[in-house]
């Protein structure tokens, strides 16, 4: 199982807000200084009338992200790619995984840890009363593994 966030209703099942510039490019911003680091990247300080305010306000020491996310959605928000988003987490069971033992799941997410989020664990779903898995788990019970290994050498 793991985990993603989701565009949710911010009445209803929002756990945060996101805020991200999106033109193509998506950079998410988490906190204030992720806020200043792009905007100062991003502006050029000359010429527009709005670079000293906005100079002003990023050189204060306890401008709060509110503040300067105002400032930057009426100031520098021309194309529309900075922008926010009422967000969730939600778990899901990755597709196209299936593991026989809990230690072969736990291989598989350790051997490939890039492709899932740090949250990514184990889940098992029963077989319990399913006549095809019954049948499956007495195949593999009965079956002689010692004639099958001579064929294969």
């Amino acid at each position: 199982m793991d985990y993603r966030v989701v565009p949710a209703n911010e009445y209803v099942d929002a756990e945060w807000t996101s805020y991200y510039y999106n033109d193509g490019d998506h950079v998410e911003f988490e906190d204030v200084e992720d806020l200043i680091e792009y905007v100062t990247d991003y502006v050029q300080f000359e010429g527009e009338e709005y670079c000293q305010d906005l100079r002003e306000l990023i050189e204060l020491e306890d401008v709060s992200f509110d503040e300067l996310w105002r400032f930057v959605k009426n100031n520098l928000n021309e194309c529309g790619f900075f922008d926010e988003c009422s967000v969730r987490e939600e778990s899901f069971i990755v597709p196209n995984t299936m593991f026989i033992t809990k230690q072969d799941a736990k291989n598989h997410l350790l051997a490939n840890k890039h492709h899932y989020s740090k949250k990514a664990h184990t889940y098992a779903m029963t077989a319990w009363r399913s006549p095809k898995v019954s049948k499956l788990m007495t195949i593999l019970e009965t079956m002689d593994w010692s004639e099958i290994n001579k064929d294969i050498m």
